[in-house]
């Protein structure tokens, strides 16, 4: 069965947080899919991935690109699947829509914004759903130090 996390920003921005999480789901040898709710906030993260670092970048795709099967992240507002993702990250209040008890993915992540009431009040109502639902839940939040932190 999927395993289901919840990530509560708190001091860090999505920009911020998510190339790192994604980057530590590659060094897992995991495909990622990214799913966000707006085409605005994919392009924003599109070329985000591109420049987030100095150092580095995130080779990523979207449905537009074409040869999604061969993208290591796949960016979307729906939930196809073509580079047969092993993690799913939902963004900006995106839906756990796809049938988890499928085993289609390792795990599944909701990324959400503390400090925005739309995206704390949806990753509320994911909880208690997927909770009712008789998934394995497991949340963390940000430390004072910006470290992850699993709670309860």
């Amino acid at each position: 069965m999927t395993e289901i996390w919840f990530y509560h920003l708190q001091r860090q921005t999505l920009d911020q947080a998510l190339p790192n999480l994604i980057e530590k789901a590659l060094e897992r040898g995991w495909r990622v899919a990214v799913q966000a709710v707006s085409e605005e906030r994919l392009e924003a993260l599109d070329q985000h991935l591109w420049t987030y670092s100095d150092a580095s970048f995130l080779a990523h795709g979207r449905a537009g690109d074409g040869d999604g099967a061969l993208q290591p992240v796949y960016l979307s507002t729906g939930v196809e699947n073509p580079n047969r993702a092993s993690v799913r990250f939902f963004i900006e209040g995106a839906r756990v829509a796809f049938s988890l008890g499928d085993g289609a993915y390792e795990r599944a992540i909701v990324v959400f914004d503390g400090g925005n009431e739309d995206e704390l009040s949806a990753a509320r109502g994911q909880w208690r759903e997927l909770k009712e639902r008789g998934f394995a839940l497991t949340y963390w939040r940000q430390s004072e130090a910006g470290r992850w932190e699993k709670q309860g």
